[in-house]
């Protein structure tokens, strides 16, 4: 099974939960693996959702508080839900009232499925 295929039945699952858009990208926002709900409205795929965290995250280092791993973001009708795997961004958008917790976990799982695909990117 490939890794896209793996992406997409992980991802999938999660639509009936609230989950409108899964997508991994470079810190550039170049798209390497996506997948979205038939009923997620096209706003999710703005270019802008992922690469809004490494401004974000870059601003709450200033923070002092170490290295920043998530960002949750929270609006009227959605949130948005970011990981950082260096240096792929994994970005999660769902409806407001969705279960964060649930997006963190799939949000995990992505993580250790894309691991040997950092590790190719790393080598370069």
């Amino acid at each position: 099974m490939t890794l896209e295929t793996t992406f997409e039945k992980t991802v999938s699952r999660y639509f009936h939960d609230g989950l409108k858009a899964a997508m991994v990208t470079d810190r550039d926002g170049v798209v390497i693996l996506q997948y979205v709900s038939p009923d997620a409205p096209p706003k999710v795929l703005e270019p802008a959702i992922p690469t809004s965290y490494a401004i974000a995250s870059s601003q709450a280092s200033k923070l002092g508080l170490q290295r920043n791993k998530c960002i949750v973001s929270v609006y009227n009708l959605f949130q948005v839900v970011q990981m950082d795997q260096n240096p792929l961004l994994i970005t999660l958008v769902g409806d407001a009232d969705a279960n964060t917790g649930l997006f963190m976990h799939l949000g995990q799982r992505i993580i250790d499925m894309t691991q040997s695909l950092v590790f190719l990117l790393q080598e370069k």
